[in-house]
């Protein structure tokens, strides 16, 4: 049977749309990507991994995806951040594009196919201004050049603000450089160069791009002047991605992009998560707290286009999932790995979870959805080892077998489950212990106690010692293979 048609939610038509690419199994995807003159925060780190996770699927389902996200090396921000650090601003933009890199790495997101940058992409900025100055969409005043807005009809398109809002101040829109404008709302395409500031030659003097111009022409330059997809925070829909609209369209007079994507705010104590607030919490503190992999279960555990909040026991939550999963996995495998179950049928259909799994994420990549599937694949998984419904084990076998390889199809959709069962076992205890003040070494001497309890057949001292670790935090399992242990999850207040 195959897949359900996806369907994407359209930012511009404010509805779901069937997803079709400009060329049949090819999908260009652009994504804006962080202005670096900090480190990156999980808000952030939640766009950025709901693309992933978006480019993911998409290859999953066999399209051939090519993936832009920049980095905005070129800005006020960096500007303003140079000066305080006494930076050159090109250097300070640059070392954060290697934290950023190294966080992403941590986070365990798939490096995108380009990341331009805007200071290597000057030429086809330039030429793109030009275009609009040769066909009266932008003007030149002062050194500045601006996007003269009322000569593009369908501005505010995306956004469905008005513009009489926009004057009234009530689109929260800055007005800068008024006196140099031949209207309040035009904006900046290129602004004439300041002392210590970066600058580069152009036909209206030395210089360097508005924010807005570079994702025009960096999109232009990997993806042509229209393509399949672009995403981005919601906070970018007014004003950058309408003014990247109004000024791609206006130099192509073409469609810039078919379909809009917006992935939701991640909120901290009921604000949204903003560095221009100050309430962030550093995606590489965060993965001080929690794995890589419970963060992202926690990121995908909402619609990618729903509000996310943020606490410390939502990270804890995300955690204990991830522990259960890998628990199981790890049962699983001892169960099949090496060993032959022959060939024959097996119990249920193990191919439905991977229907049920296409069906939630053709619909909107609906995360949610996807995770329900994966907690009813898992339910399966505990079911067959623990308790199986039928007697004939080597049918068990082939379906656990069937079932894990589900398993590894859908992790690969979702980025999950890519580190050993018991590395990443022993990696959140090591994160437990730490946190709950538990000495290994001590946990260790107790269970080697316990053993020789049990060989002398001194049951009572035996259950005094399990006990006494249980009240420590300590959870012991015997099994075959000897006894292993954990810690236990603190008692709900």
């Amino acid at each position: 049977m195959s897949a359900p048609q996806i369907r994407v939610f359209n930012t511009m038509l404010q509805t779901k749309v069937p997803f079709e690419p400009i060329t049949p199994g090819k999908v260009g995807v652009y994504v804006c990507g962080p202005t670096v003159y900090s480190y990156v925060h999980i808000g952030n780190a939640r766009t950025f991994t709901a693309f992933d996770t978006i480019v993911r699927y998409l290859r999953y389902r066999g399209f051939e995806v090519r993936y832009v996200r920049n980095y905005t090396d070129v800005d006020d921000k960096i500007i303003r951040a140079a000066k305080e650090t006494g930076e050159d601003p090109i250097a300070l933009a640059a070392r954060f594009v290697g934290e950023f890199e190294a966080d992403m790495k941590a986070l365990r997101l798939l490096p995108p196919d380009v990341s331009p940058k805007v200071s290597e992409t000057i030429p086809e900025i330039i030429e793109i201004i030009e275009k609009l100055v040769s066909r009266g969409a932008a003007y030149e005043s002062k050194g500045d050049v601006y996007f003269e807005v009322r000569k593009y009809p369908d501005y505010l398109k995306l956004s469905k603000r008005k513009v009489d809002d926009l004057l009234s101040g009530a689109g929260d829109r800055e007005i800068i450089n008024e006196d140099q404008k031949r209207d309040p709302l035009d904006f900046a395409l290129w602004k004439a160069a300041k002392p210590g500031e970066p600058s580069w030659p152009s036909p209206w003097g030395a210089g360097r791009p508005g924010w807005h111009i570079e994702c025009s022409a960096m999109s232009r330059k990997y993806l042509g002047e229209t393509f399949d997809l672009h995403g981005g925070g919601l906070d970018l829909i007014f004003p950058h991605h309408e003014n990247e609209i109004a000024q791609s369209e206006a130099a192509s007079g073409k469609t810039l992009c078919n379909c809009w994507m917006h992935a939701g705010f991640l909120d901290l104590e009921g604000a949204k998560m903003s560095k221009s607030l100050g309430n962030v919490v550093r995606l590489r503190d965060a993965l001080q707290r929690v794995d890589a992999e419970g963060l992202r279960y926690f990121f995908l555990s909402t619609h990618y286009r729903q509000q996310l909040a943020f606490s410390d026991k939502s990270l804890a939550d995300a955690e204990a999932r991830m522990e259960y999963f890998y628990e199981t996995l790890k049962k699983v495998d001892e169960r099949i790995v090496g060993k032959d179950f022959g060939t024959g049928p097996l119990h249920g259909d193990p191919q439905r979870f991977l229907a049920e799994f296409d069906d939630a994420m053709s619909d909107d990549f609906n995360f949610t959805g996807a995770l329900g599937v994966l907690s009813g694949l898992f339910g399966e998984l505990n079911l067959l080892t623990d308790k199986p419904p039928v007697k004939d084990k080597p049918m068990v076998g082939r379906t656990l077998v069937a079932l894990r390889e589900v398993v590894r199809n859908i992790a690969s959709a979702l980025g999950l489950f890519e580190t050993d069962a018991s590395v990443w076992l022993l990696g959140r205890r090591d994160r437990q212990v730490v946190a709950r003040g538990i000495d290994p070494k001590h946990v260790e001497a107790q269970i080697q106690a316990r053993n020789d309890a049990r060989a002398a057949k001194n049951f009572a001292e035996s259950d005094r010692l399990r006990a006494e670790l249980k009240t420590s935090g300590v959870e012991i399992m015997d099994s075959p293979g000897g006894t292993t242990w954990k810690v236990a999850a603190p008692p709900a207040s």
